[in-house]
């Protein structure tokens, strides 16, 4: 167990090290992902950034919304959607919360089609969108992406992905589906399975859910794993939590929530690894048949092969009412951020 460990060890910073060189703008990133720099505190950054009274505060606002949902409270606001790296459910949920809110957008889905495709930096990029734009709306594939545009920016910063790290406005439509769903956030076991070392949905939950006292139970392959250094997140606060390999109904028979992710393909520069690991792990109906009454069936969408299509009648199957309350979270974190009073 002890050589498992320092192999983990060592692959993580052999992996930084390498990236480093390869890639010389994620130098800065790199710095602004794993040390703790100072942030504007109108951006949305990291999960870790929110206390448990933030993050309720937001559900709280989130819960408005859903009664709400069309307001005037953005008009003549303009956000930037820059989508660096494809996306549909986000990148549509972002931009109907700022159409609902009274918005309107600009902004682009294919880094290709700009600037940045003739060798413009990240940095000059944010400098410019800052100069039309109220709030950005940033998608990246680089770790650190965000918080490094935050650090730069006049205008607050939303993360809506920045490569294998963070996803935390995802985080906050997860808590709050949960919420909805379990009518609570204490107390609670979540189970997450397949790509635990890329999927920055789970990074997040870990980190949003620890002002809750979870039990978690992690289910995936060896070679998609957690990274030690979320393991060592839930020691330091003393989350409890169980890694398997199996995906067993015994596992899911304990869960209140089970949250299934898919295998990304994008995240491998090794298709034949990929290959090995993509269907691996298939939920189905009779899975399910003797889980909890309260059992509820989440996933950041999209999904492959994960979870068969015999599943989506069953009532406990949440994931496309889990996509519908992305819309009110992002409305209630957008307002955040702008500092708008939603209420009037």
């Amino acid at each position: 167990m002890a050589d498992s460990k320092l192999e983990s060890f060592f692959c993580f910073w052999i992996d930084i090290i390498i990236n480093l060189f390869l890639i010389p703008e994620l130098f800065s990133l790199f710095l602004c992902s794993k040390l703790t720099i100072s942030m504007k505190k109108e951006s949305f950054v990291s999960i870790a950034d929110c206390t448990k009274e933030d993050i309720l505060q937001l559900i709280k606002k989130a819960e408005f919304f859903e009664q709400h949902p069309d307001q005037k409270i953005l008009e003549g606001k303009v956000c930037a959607t820059l989508f660096f790296e494809p996306s549909t459910r986000t990148r549509l949920s972002f931009e109907t919360a700022v159409n609902r809110l009274g918005g309107r957008i600009i902004g682009f889905t294919d880094a290709a089609t700009t600037s940045s495709s003739k060798g413009e930096i990240l940095k000059d990029t944010i400098k410019m969108v800052s100069n039309y734009a109220d709030l950005i709306i940033m998608r990246h594939y680089l770790e650190g992406a965000a918080r490094y545009a935050a650090e730069i920016s006049n205008i607050p910063i939303i993360n809506a992905g920045d490569g294998a790290n963070q996803h935390p406005s995802q985080t906050m439509l997860d808590l709050y589906s949960i919420y909805k769903t379990q009518g609570t956030l204490e107390n609670l076991h979540i189970a997450m399975v397949g790509d635990l070392k890329y999927g920055r949905t789970v990074h997040s939950l870990i980190s949003g859910m620890s002002h809750f006292n979870p039990t978690f139970y992690l289910i995936a392959p060896e070679e998609l794993r957690i990274p030690e250094i979320y393991k060592q997140f839930m020691d330091e606060n003393n989350i409890p939590y169980y890694e398997y390999t199996d995906f067993s109904e015994e596992v899911i028979n304990k869960s209140d929530i089970l949250y299934m992710t898919r295998v990304q393909r994008e995240r491998f520069t090794d298709l034949m690894e990929y290959e090995k690991v993509k269907n691996i792990y298939v939920l189905n109906n009779k899975m399910l048949s003797n889980s909890k009454d309260n059992l509820r069936i989440l996933h950041p969408l999209p999904r492959v092969n994960e979870i068969a299509y015999d599943v989506d009648d069953n009532p406990k199957a949440y994931y496309f009412e889990q996509a519908k309350n992305g819309m009110f979270a992002r409305q209630a974190i957008i307002c955040e951020v702008l500092g708008i009073d939603y209420e009037h």
